[in-house]
């Protein structure tokens, strides 16, 4: 494991950063691991949808369609389990 350290951290951003861990029950230390492991995970993920752009071999739909087709299906769930109303999204 490394050491970071952060030099120049202004007073008022280091008392929020440890007020705010204080809240969730953690060291400084602890809470800015956590929030630096999030950030890195964050990094990960959008690389893995970059890999992905541009690709056409999947299913694009407007998302009024994607509603649409929602709709639709919850409509007939909800009249497979009896409880259709008639309204769109409203259940008995």
């Amino acid at each position: 494991m490394v050491a970071l350290q952060i030099r120049d951290v202004p007073d008022e951003v280091r008392d929020i950063l440890a007020d705010r861990a204080r809240q969730l029950g953690q060291s400084l230390q602890g809470y800015l691991l956590e929030l630096v492991k999030s950030e890195a995970e964050r990094a990960g993920n959008i690389a893995l949808l970059q890999r992905f752009e541009g690709r056409a071999d999947g299913v694009e739909s407007a998302r009024s369609e994607t509603v649409r087709e929602l709709d639709a299906a919850r409509a007939e769930r909800d009249a497979q389990l009896g409880l259709d109303t008639g309204e769109p999204g409203a259940t008995a």
